[in-house]
This record gives structure tokens, sequence and C-alpha cells, in this order.
């Protein structure tokens, strides 16, 4: 794994995070796809990386079938968990200081975002 990659698995972590405190999601949505869009990995590798990150809590069988098929990162899941902590904390912080209203638009906005770039990205 090289420096860029590590630095990028470090902002993969917060964004997702960050993004999970702020408006609850995190994970697949925003994870998968840019394990795909950076760093090149296929589908089926970015779901069962991030499944692998949830394992304890969730996803152990679904991660046992991926991993068993040789779609498991699991550096890659380990530095995104620690960071997603990170990101998670400040997110949660930032969604508790604002307004209902605002925090209900850049829910709608990131998924509109993320929408429009599976829809209509390469």
């Amino acid at each position: 794994m090289t420096l860029n990659q590590i630095l990028i698995l470090l902002l993969i972590g917060i964004a997702a995070g960050l993004l999970s405190g702020l408006v609850g999601i995190g994970g697949g949505i925003i994870i998968v796809p840019m394990l795909v869009y950076f760093l090149g990995f296929n589908q089926h590798t970015a779901q069962g990386t991030t499944l692998f990150m949830f394992l304890f809590p969730i996803g152990i069988l679904g991660v046992l079938n991926y991993h068993n098929k040789g779609h498991v990162e699991m550096k890659t899941a380990a530095v995104i968990a620690l960071t997603f902590i990170i990101g998670s904390y400040f997110g949660s912080k930032m969604a508790l200081n604002m307004d209902k209203t605002i925090i209900t638009k850049v829910f709608g906005l990131v998924f509109l975002l993320i929408s429009l770039k599976m829809i209509f990205g390469k």
C-alpha cells in the first residue's frame, strides 16, 4: 500500500465518519463508491471491504461470503474504520449544532450528488 493510497483511505474514513455523524449515512453509500472511484476497487471488493469494516456489529455472515471469494481488503477496511470513528465524532458534533431544516437539506444534497455521480459517472 502506497502513502498516497493510505492518505486516500484516511480521507475516506474521515469523510464517511463525518457524514455518518452529520446525516446518519456513511458506510456503503459513501465508502463503497469512494473505493471504486478513488482507488479503483471493483464493486464486489469495495462492498466486501466495507462489510469487513462493519464485521462485528452487523455484517459477519456477508463478510464471510465476500472473504471466501477473495473480495475483502482487510488493511483497507481497518484504516477506514479507525478514521471513521474520528469523523463520526466530529460530524455528530456539527449536526447537533445545526438547525433541523439545514441538516435535512444537507442530507438531501448528499444523496442527490451521490445519485447523479452513480447515474451519469463512469
